[in-house]
């Protein structure tokens, strides 16, 4: 009989997000079944005394404990290639999680400058009230990050491609500066998936999601996950069992889902953007195109080599500033003008006034984010109908 809960060594990526992490219950279900569920019944007073005290394996309550749950954690682990995932409600709650897990009072966070605006608020107006101090260096300078790190650096955390510029660092060698100075390294592998880069293979040690994103692939639902070993995520796992920023069964069995399509999503959308990221370099109205899949951008040799391709999100900066930025996307018929990505609904953003709007003058200067700045996440349409929706405000500028 068929057992979806034995997962070969050899399986393919494709295989393994569709057939990863189920375990079939008594009813012998083919499609993963949803448990909306708050709390799970015991047949003597002694069961639940063994499960609420760890001393047998099962089911206590939905804010730490539930099927539906552990089926998405066990197929995203297996995606990624780590011993263990923890679902979180949310990608920040993903990032909020993995920092109390490991860090205290007097320890720093070495950051790349380029990170999704709420992260950075995640890191100077909260974490920084408990003791918790964060140094930010240029994503792709790896002298920068050398330079920074202290005895007290206990996370180094990195967003690549990085939001909205595609910038890239070399994750194997980065990897290596965290293990000389006894710190850890978490990678937001949320551009790309597991479909496109492997971070953990490459000698991250934690790998941050907003299942929001890509791994829905539809715009349904709020999540977040963290990847990594048994030990570094028992810890992660106690913050979300004792705190409650946990995943619902009903959003986990949306991201379940849309794991099983993941492979072939990331493809189309990855074909198209290379074709949208030229046709758009070659324009008039367009000062640059930010998209390691172009020849010209400075680090595509190394995204080439450390990626399977190069993701669907473009940076396109327009001439003539923010009046032209936005008159560029309010122009779109088609295109949904909205912060999210990762949808199948290609959608368009002026970052620095939506996504990275939170940020100081200095800050998005020191990241990249000018006023001329659109964020394309390229959906999955037809290609020809995205040009024409992008053409009709950027013709106007010329």
């Amino acid at each position: 009989m068929q057992d979806d809960q034995h997962t070969p060594e050899d399986w393919g990526l494709a295989t393994l997000a569709v057939r990863a992490g189920h375990r079939r219950t008594a009813e012998q279900e083919h499609s993963e079944p949803i448990f909306p569920t708050s709390s799970f019944v015991y047949g003597s007073a002694a069961e639940a005394a063994r499960k609420f005290g760890g001393e047998e394996p099962g089911n206590v309550y939905s804010r730490f404990t539930n099927p539906t749950v552990h089926t998405f954690e066990r197929r995203l682990a297996a995606l990624e290639g780590g011993e263990r995932c923890v679902a979180t409600a949310s990608g920040m709650s993903a990032i909020l999680a993995t920092a109390l897990a490991l860090l205290s009072a007097g320890d720093e966070i070495v950051a790349s400058r380029s990170l999704f605006g709420s992260t950075v608020s995640l890191f100077d107006k909260y974490l920084s009230k408990f003791g918790i101090t964060t140094r930010y260096v240029e994503l792709s300078n790896l002298d920068d990050w050398e330079a920074a790190l202290s005895p007290a650096t206990r996370l180094l955390f990195a967003e690549t491609p990085s939001n909205p510029l595609a910038e890239v660092v070399d994750i194997a060698a980065l990897s290596r500066i965290a293990q000389r100075h006894g710190a850890w390294l978490a990678i937001d592998n949320c551009f790309l998936t597991p479909a496109l880069q492997q971070p953990l293979a490459l000698g991250a040690d934690l790998i941050i999601h907003s299942a929001t994103k890509y791994l829905d692939g539809q715009g349904r639902a709020v999540g977040g996950a963290v990847v990594g070993s048994d030990k570094l995520l028992e810890e992660v796992f106690g913050v979300v069992r004792t705190c409650g920023p946990c995943m619902s069964p009903f959003n986990a069995w949306i991201f379940t889902k849309g794991l099983e399509t993941l492979s072939l999503r990331m493809k189309a959308h990855c074909a198209s953007a290379m074709e949208l990221a030229q046709w758009l370099d070659a324009h008039p109205a367009v000062e640059r195109v930010h998209y390691s899949g172009l020849p010209h951008h400075r680090q595509h040799d190394l995204a080439a080599r450390q990626q399977a391709a190069f993701g669907a999100v473009l940076g396109v900066e327009v001439k003539g500033g923010r009046d032209a930025a936005w008159s560029v996307i309010d122009a779109t018929r088609l295109l949904s003008i909205t912060g999210n990505l990762g949808d199948a609904k290609t959608t368009i953003t002026h970052p620095g006034t939506t996504t990275h709007g939170r940020l100081s003058a200095e800050q998005k200067a020191a990241a990249g984010i000018e006023e001329g700045l659109i964020r394309v996440a390229v959906g999955l349409e037809d290609l020809d109908d995205i040009r024409r929706d992008l053409a009709r405000g950027l013709d106007a500028l010329v």
